[in-house]
């Protein structure tokens, strides 16, 4: 049975047209984050607002080294499922990109002590999910954060809580920096 013809000026064509538009544009930002992360993985379907792309442990680590950023674990470890490790396989490549764009926009040491790896709390925006990394606390990636972004209250368990101008939130959890990222904060 042939498809019944739509008016071009109607507003079935005009959702058409966005439909066709964000899946064009989806597909060449999916393209670009491919050739910027070799090894990713786009997680999503058309119907997602925003795909997310997930990276590889091999894939972090080097995006981090480049940049000099350092990472430990209490296990000297990177298995996923190792509380004691820091993995970043499942990563978001948003999150290592906004944790190269800290680096940069800092000019700060940064140590990454928490990734992917299971132990961590729960939720949409989780660790486990990619969104969150844990950095060492630094004096000057502290005042970085403190002296750059708008304070914005304590966080339900007590962090004091900072957000970037790109939306990205950075929680003081006493002896870390939990960073939740919603992007690459302007990569």
């Amino acid at each position: 049975m042939k498809s019944p013809t739509v008016p071009a000026d109607s507003p079935a064509a005009a959702k058409r047209a966005r439909h066709t538009r964000g899946t064009r544009i989806r597909s060449a930002v999916t393209a670009l984050a491919l050739v910027a992360a070799p090894g990713a993985v786009v997680v999503g379907s058309a119907g997602d607002a925003f795909a997310v792309t997930k990276i590889s442990h091999a894939t972090a680590t080097s995006m981090f080294r480049e940049v000099g950023i350092t990472w430990s674990s209490s296990g000297g470890c990177s298995d996923r499922n190792n509380s004691s490790c820091t993995s970043f396989d499942q990563l978001n490549l948003a999150t290592a990109q906004g944790a190269q764009t800290l680096k940069r926009a800092s000019g700060c040491a940064l140590n990454i002590t928490g990734g992917t790896e299971t132990g961590h709390a729960s939720g949409t925006y989780s660790h486990w999910n990619g969104y969150k990394l844990d950095f060492s606390k630094y004096t000057c990636v502290g005042n970085y954060i403190k002296n750059s972004f708008t304070y914005i209250g304590l966080r339900g368990d007590g962090a004091p809580q900072w957000r970037s101008g790109s939306g990205n939130v950075y929680a003081d959890e006493g002896n870390h920096w939990d960073v939740t990222y919603y992007n690459c904060g302007g990569c």
